[in-house]
């Protein structure tokens, strides 16, 4: 019996990218197909070229990048010679696409059942009664809950996961025969992270549609693929079934990739018996007023007597979902957000206690890891300034800080002519040595890592938390690490706390919480890890 003829073939696609470009295309040469109900996994790191694969096949490539050869084809017809009016036509009813941030995507303007049910309006179908019924059940087939709700809400009223639920909804409201999902879970916690891979797994298998999936995250691919394809630096490298792909890599790159991925077995445990207690929490209270789609009325106990403490040179883990209260004990810990209650000790300063006058000075001796470094970075100032701009506040000689900055540039990997760049000339995972080096210029006795590393592709995050673990061993530094990826967990932390709806339920040593979970929160956060049924 034959073989279906794929849904979507690409054959030597060539992308050029503009003159003054690191390399001379983005893509190059690249042939790829996907068979119907198939999900294909494209891998790599950060500028290998997977979201300009996505974005020629929807004509959505950014100015400057061109199309030099190849062919598109989604079924019999060739893409690369559609009209704007043909393609109109074509993307949300052919070809959807899950972009990475929602909130980017969605209007922040229109309700979400608007936004739903303008895909059917653009296209010309259904009358306004039919439209209006089958977005509420494209909200109930996402597994939404409330869904009434959900269509009368706008998007800055949902959560992460919610706001992706209702981009999927989008995404599949025409039923297309291709399904573009570009990084859909990176910043989800691993219980919404499992929620929305099967949502689209279960899909794709009742309705038959190819799924082009684009992830740096080798759980995912490990979860839903069915084949993979690795570019490196624009070029197919390595495709083959996900079996092959994950246990019998053939590529250096490949195995590269995958030996970047992180366990699950926390390596041995750091003996820090006697080592001074560096940060001290106890009974930690913040509520917030009651605002948002389901919370009017009533107040959210953000952290509810959150009680801890870490020692010099161990890093203690937070994790939970989205809405646990990780980030809000971190930035009541730097006394960014004030809390309601409790006592925050940093060594012996009495932190919760201090005034804001009597607070700056000591804001020293702990500082901040941001998740995203682009945000957190001034755009306008050289990264020389960014980094001496804390001490020279705290007085100290601008020439002499300057020196300074230039010399943890070269302690956190890199070059010191870097000092006199701007922020958007870096990768992101040179953004994010440069926020290192930022909140080590203070010389702090604790450090706050918010999601530090949950937006970087495998191997970089690698490097950053073996730089990370360098300079705590160089420094001796505390640190308290939030995260949702607990297979980052398992590795950088010496303790794990859990927290839900702003409690700690459970709190031990890693080794011992990942073998013998007590609490069923974490029970439940340990078997969401994507990827856990299949060596990788």
């Amino acid at each position: 019996m034959a073989s279906p003829s794929p849904v979507l073939s690409i054959e030597g696609l060539t992308l050029g990218l503009p003159n003054l470009a690191d390399r001379q295309h983005a893509i190059k040469d690249l042939s790829l197909s996907i068979q119907p109900g198939e999900t294909l996994c494209v891998v790599g790191e950060s500028g290998s070229g997977k979201s300009m694969t996505a974005m020629a096949v929807i004509d959505l490539l950014p100015r400057g990048i061109g199309v030099l050869s190849g062919s598109i084809k989604l079924g019999d017809v060739e893409l690369l010679s559609m009209t704007e009016s043909e393609w109109c036509a074509v993307r949300g009813r052919d070809v959807g696409t899950v972009f990475q941030e929602p909130m980017t995507s969605l209007n922040p303007v229109m309700r979400v059942a608007d936004q739903i049910s303008e895909t059917f309006r653009a296209h010309g179908l259904l009358s306004p009664a039919e439209r209006n019924k089958r977005t509420m059940e494209l909200l109930e087939e996402v597994n939404l809950p409330h869904p009434e709700l959900i269509a009368r809400a706008y998007p800055h009223e949902l959560s992460g996961g919610q706001r992706q639920r209702v981009m999927i909804a989008m995404a599949l409201a025409l039923e297309p025969k291709l399904l573009i999902a570009d990084e859909p879970t990176t910043a989800l916690d691993v219980t919404t992270q499992a929620q929305v891979l099967k949502l689209i797994d279960n899909l794709r298998r009742k309705k038959g549609t190819a799924v082009l999936f684009i992830t740096h995250d080798f759980g995912v691919v490990a979860e839903i693929a069915d084949r993979v394809a690795v570019l490196q630096h624009g070029v197919l490298v390595e495709q083959g079934t996900a079996e092959e792909v994950l246990t019998r890599p053939q590529h250096p790159y490949t195995r590269r990739l995958l030996a970047a991925v992180p366990s699950l077995t926390p390596p041995a445990p750091k003996n820090l018996a006697g080592e001074p207690i560096s940060l001290k929490v106890d009974g930690l209270t913040k509520t917030y007023g009651g605002r948002g789609l389901f919370r009017k009325g009533r107040e959210v106990q953000a952290a509810d007597a959150v009680s801890f403490d870490i020692r010099r040179g161990e890093t203690l883990g937070l994790v939970g979902e989205s809405g646990s209260g990780k980030s809000t004990v971190g930035r009541c810990v730097l006394r960014l957000v004030e809390p309601d209650g409790g006592r925050i000790e940093v060594g012996d300063v009495p932190f919760s206690a201090l005034s804001q006058r009597e607070l700056r000075p000591q804001r020293r001796h702990i500082q901040m890891v941001f998740q995203d470094p682009f945000a957190s970075l001034n755009p306008r100032r050289t990264v020389g300034h960014i980094i001496s701009e804390g001490p020279i506040t705290q007085g100290e000689n601008p020439e002499a800080a300057l020196a300074k900055a230039r010399d943890l540039l070269d302690l956190v990997g890199l070059p010191v002519q870097a000092a006199d760049r701007y922020p958007h000339e870096f990768s992101g995972g040179q953004r994010q040595r440069i926020g290192i080096a930022r909140a080590l210029a203070m010389r702090p006795d604790v450090l706050v890592a918010d999601e530090a590393v949950s937006a970087l592709d495998v191997s970089v995050q690698a490097e950053i938390l073996k730089l990370i673990r360098n300079l705590q061993k160089e420094f001796g530094l505390a640190i308290l690490f939030i995260t949702h990826d607990l297979r980052v967990a398992a590795q950088i932390c010496d303790r794990v706390a859990v927290m839900q709806k702003g409690r700690i339920v459970e709190m031990a040593e890693t080794a011992q919480l990942f073998a013998s979970p007590r609490d069923a929160y974490t029970r439940q956060l340990l078997a969401a890890v994507p990827g856990t049924h299949r060596t990788i």
